[in-house]
């Protein structure tokens, strides 16, 4: 029996492939979920607690009654153009039930967390590669919601001596490469799970949104990591955490930009398909360029992207969603 760590939305994308991270790395994932997004058939490591991050009373019951020394907090809304539309829900769900959250934390004495934070609390910044020192400026409300509960970790770790690590990712992607899990949600808009899912026939329409930017094919810029690198980056998060007693916020990215023209490039490719794709506007805020520094966290976490090549990625994207999703006639 491994250490037991409490993983709110761990029936999630990024959640289930740290459940797994974390399995092989001698922890027991205690999956807490509500399901409203999350797979029950994702959750292979560790129990299963069906339950809101609102419910703190149920919360401080889980931790007490599996012994939980720390905690991996994914749960959100995360979508953000309905952030924009339905802030409401979204300061009520990630900044609301984050404070609940933590409550219960608090109550069952568990005194460790790793945050499922976003690039972006950064908004558009002009420099680039982005540090952890570019000061935040969040230009949605999903961005906002991330950068409130980094201040309430920070005065809980004042007040009440939480310890805590603030992991801001990039764009995550791929899949597990034994095709256990994957990338499956009902409304998808990122943008290689979309491509992917337009070409086996579930998907009416698939836009580029922007095709003048000041780049070398005039389309976007990010930065993409394998989501196996970024549970691996948890692993290690939480290692700092029961070991150093400190924590910190970090970037977690591959450090290498790809524009939406080499991603599809490269989906067709491996697909074997053209991607028909019709030009469509700039969404608005959208910047030309998002690319991490990695810095802080090879530094001090020793985190170094291994699986974020794009070949490896829309690889290992595509032979999960070939199974996940079966090409209609």
């Amino acid at each position: 029996m491994g250490i037991p760590v409490l993983v709110a939305g761990g029936a999630g994308y990024i959640g289930a492939h740290t459940c797994k991270a974390l399995a092989a790395a001698g922890y027991t994932p205690v999956t807490y979920d509500n399901l409203s997004t999350g797979h029950t058939d994702f959750v292979r490591w560790g129990p299963f607690i069906e339950g809101d991050i609102a419910d703190s009373a149920k919360v401080a019951d889980v931790c007490r009654a599996h012994a939980v020394i720390a905690a991996i907090h994914f749960a959100a809304d995360a979508i953000v153009e309905e952030s924009v539309a339905e802030p409401a829900k979204y300061y009520r769900n990630n900044v609301a039930g984050t404070l609940s959250f933590l409550e219960g934390l608090r109550g069952a004495g568990v005194q460790n967390i790793v945050f499922s934070s976003s690039c972006a609390v950064y908004g558009a910044p002009k420099e680039q590669p982005i540090t952890e020192e570019t000061s935040p400026n969040p230009i949605n409300p999903y961005g906002m919601s991330k950068l409130m509960v980094e201040r309430i970790l920070s005065d809980y770790e004042r007040a009440y001596g939480l310890r805590w690590v603030s992991l801001r990712y990039f764009n995550a992607c791929g899949a597990d490469p034994q095709g256990e899990i994957g990338e499956f949600r009902s409304y998808e808009t990122h943008l290689i799970p979309r491509a992917m899912m337009w070409l086996q026939g579930y998907v009416d329409e698939f836009r580029v949104f922007g095709t003048d930017y000041p780049t070398p094919d005039g389309t976007a810029i990010r930065d993409y990591i394998h989501v196996c690198d970024l549970a691996q980056g948890h692993i290690l998060a939480l290692r700092k955490l029961l070991t150093e007693k400190n924590g910190g916020v970090f970037n977690l990215g591959s450090g290498v930009g790809y524009s939406v023209k080499q991603i599809l490039d490269e989906i067709a490719k491996t697909a074997g398909s053209k991607i028909p794709a019709i030009a469509g506007s700039r969404r608005p805020g959208d910047p030309a360029i998002l690319l991490a520094d990695l810095a802080r966290a090879r530094d001090h976490l020793g985190f170094v992207p291994v699986n974020s090549q794009l070949s490896n990625i829309v690889a290992t994207a595509w032979r999960w969603h070939q199974k996940a999703h079966p090409v209609k006639n």
